[in-house]
């Protein structure tokens, strides 16, 4: 398995590698495939019973049931794969589809599934056991194994209600992921609060997830391996401890301060506790003789980092609407924690519409960190040390990132495919281009359907 972040700290994206064999997974991928048209039939038919049985004229929260169809595609690269100490190939792909179906229960009540599935092939990741192939064992050269691909799966059903005067919103939620090496379970609720004639609002919500870890080491730290390299005979243990905790309490507070001018205020606060380094991410220290077989260097430990870990983000947005054509919408993100990490977050999107029907959304965002206390680039931690990672997500550097959208949006969904009409179609590209050499690019494409 691998996690790969465009960053530790942003949490704007995650994927995870598999080690082994994912029958089940895959068994898993076909039944959630063949559910997905039973499921919207079906809830649509509960939707269109709810709204013919309804007696009241109270204005619906959701006037009819909407269904979301999302698919995104990533590619990176980058020579810092933090799955063999920092060196080598970050080559990755990675395909997701993502169906999300928001039911009116009432005129209060809405209920809102989402399913997806992501499935990827990974350079990097093939190097947990970069021996499984023909090919000369290499940090910079993919191994040909079935480890180089793994696929996740996800339910996130959630439920909101909205009281009679629509200034109290609260919500309830559940998560739940599988993989290979990692299953995730979690749930949360939310409250809003709306006044000041709407113009004001106040938000708390929280969330826990409750994961645990099948860890996959790296090959050469496997029960029998060592024992056939003279004089290889690295420090590693096994983690005690395969469970990950984490706990989050948010706070949000908006304001229309004019006309033209919105804002937002937020604050997060994230505790993680248990097994919060990566089992098979290498480390090479500096006082221990090197190992090699073939063009690959053998570890001489995994990632150890604390396990525990506090995180603060603090976050703003500011909204100007310039006229009827151009609206101008900003961000800005202060984060640190207790690892040693600060960072600042900015961004700004100018959505500019042509017609009633289409806006285009160029947009620019602005990253830069500072390194964990642990970060060491290769052969540079010691032996000694308590804590060490040469995670380059972990490191300091700069990030830009550039994008362009079109969006499509008919509100009379005049186009129809079946018993849905075509609200939005949404197709965004944006590149992302890091200081320590990664790139990556991320073309999304969203739907959104009103279904009768």
């Amino acid at each position: 398995m691998v996690e790969l972040t465009l960053s530790e700290v942003e949490g704007s994206f995650k994927i995870k590698f598999v080690d082994g064999s994912w029958n089940g997974l895959k068994n898993l991928k076909f039944i959630l495939r063949q559910s997905f048209s039973i499921l919207i039939c079906f809830l649509a038919h509960l939707c269109c019973s709810a709204q013919q049985t309804t007696t009241s004229y109270k204005k619906r929260v959701l006037e009819a049931a909407e269904l979301d169809m999302l698919f995104s595609y990533y590619g990176q690269e980058g020579q810092n794969a933090a799955v063999n100490g920092g060196e080598g190939t970050e080559e990755l792909t990675d395909a997701t589809s993502t169906l999300v179906l928001r039911m009116p229960l009432n005129e209060d009540d809405v209920l809102t599934i989402d399913v997806g599935i992501s499935a990827y092939t990974s350079a990097s990741s093939s190097d947990v056991n970069p021996f499984d192939s023909q090919g000369r064992a290499s940090p910079f050269d993919a191994s040909s194994g079935e480890s180089r691909t793994d696929e996740l799966v996800y339910f996130n059903p959630s439920y909101s209600h909205s009281s009679d005067d629509r200034n109290k919103i609260w919500s309830a939620k559940g998560y739940v992921s599988n993989e290979y090496d990692y299953f995730s379970v979690g749930f949360g609720g939310s409250y809003a609060y709306l006044f000041n004639e709407k113009n004001t609002e106040i938000s708390i919500s929280g969330q826990v997830f409750l994961d645990s870890w099948n860890p996959q080491y790296p090959v050469e730290l496997r029960g029998g391996f060592a024992e056939n390299i003279a004089g290889y005979d690295p420090i590693f243990e096994r983690f005690e401890n395969e469970n990950r905790n984490s706990y989050s309490l948010s706070f949000g507070f908006s304001q229309i301060l004019t006309k033209r001018i919105q804002g937002s205020l937020s604050v997060d606060l994230v505790a993680q506790n248990g097994l919060l380094s990566t089992p098979f991410q290498r480390v090479y220290f500096g006082d221990v003789q090197d190992f090699f077989i073939e063009d690959f260097q053998l570890a001489d430990d995994v990632e150890r980092l604390p396990d525990t870990r506090f995180k603060v983000p603090i976050g703003g947005r500011l909204n100007y609407y310039l006229n009827d054509i151009i609206v101008l919408r900003s961000y800005y993100r202060y984060y640190f924690d207790d690892w040693g990490i600060q960072s600042h977050t900015a961004s700004l999107e100018v959505p500019v519409k042509l017609s009633d029907k289409f806006t285009i959304y160029p947009t620019y965002r602005y990253y830069q960190q500072t390194a964990a206390d642990y970060f060491f680039q290769k052969e540079i931690a010691q032996s000694t040390f308590d804590f060490y990672t040469s995670d380059f997500d972990l490191s300091e550097y700069t990030a830009n990132q550039y994008g362009f959208g079109v969006q499509y949006k008919d509100i009379l969904t005049k186009m129809r495919l079946f018993l849905f009409g075509l609200k939005t179609i949404d197709l965004r590209f944006n590149y992302y281009d890091r200081s320590d050499g990664l790139t990556a690019s991320i073309l999304t494409l969203g739907t959104t359907f009103i279904v009768d």
